[in-house]
């Protein structure tokens, strides 16, 4: 039986992933999944229940009360809960509690775009397309900067650069599903690109991979 047609794309903090992915989405009119989210409930959720972040098994029985329909709280998108996903990323136990959720959204009969960082890696490595997005520290840190002034948060660029020069680290240097591209994987720098640029770029290497899906039945 052939898999579904699923787009993962899968790349750094502010790398313009989720907007990529959000474009792809609508342009196939798929249901897209940002594991970010996830744990960034996961953080936000254990640091409001008292629970230390650092202990993998209590935040784990936390995240086993995510759904992907609890997503939309403010604060999961702030400079904190970016900080706390990174954080909380890093224990096994949480990545197992949130893996089976992400498995079932990538198994639609329908297909799916799934945004994260071992997307093509790990949950869905048998999807038709996918994408490796990055950008470098310095884009990736005015582009956040940037985002973070617009929601109110009072923040300098070089602290945003120390944080994604930190959670770059924590995310690829991390024992279980590091941060990486799948060897299959069409990589895609848009630090010199546009939205609409990096938008386009990624509908062609979607493009592609749709023609080789088609072609395959």
């Amino acid at each position: 039986m052939r898999v579904p047609f699923v787009i993962t794309v899968d790349g750094p903090a502010a790398s313009g992933k989720g907007t990529i992915a959000s474009r792809l989405a609508r342009e196939y009119d798929l249901p897209m999944l940002d594991s970010g989210l996830l744990y960034r409930a996961a953080g936000v959720l254990a640091g409001r229940a008292g629970v230390d972040l650092d202990d993998g098994e209590a935040v784990a029985r936390v995240a086993r009360g995510i759904q992907v329909e609890h997503l939309g709280d403010p604060e999961f998108r702030t400079r904190g809960a970016g900080e706390a996903a990174s954080r909380v990323a890093v224990h096994t136990p949480v990545r197992l509690a949130l893996r089976d959720l992400q498995l079932a959204f990538a198994r639609r009969p329908g297909g799916a775009v799934l945004d994260g960082r071992d997307q093509g890696t790990v949950i869905c490595p048998e999807a038709p397309a996918k994408l490796y997005v990055t950008a470098s520290p310095e884009v990736r840190a005015e582009r956040r900067w940037k985002q973070l002034q617009a929601q109110g948060e009072a923040v300098t660029y070089d602290e945003i650069l120390a944080d994604i020069a930190r959670r770059d680290a924590r995310d690829g240097g991390r024992a279980d599903s590091p941060m990486r591209p799948a060897e299959d994987a069409v990589l895609l720098d848009t630090s010199g690109m546009t939205i609409e640029q990096a938008a386009d770029a990624a509908r062609r290497i979607v493009e592609a991979a749709r023609a080789r899906w088609e072609n395959s039945r």
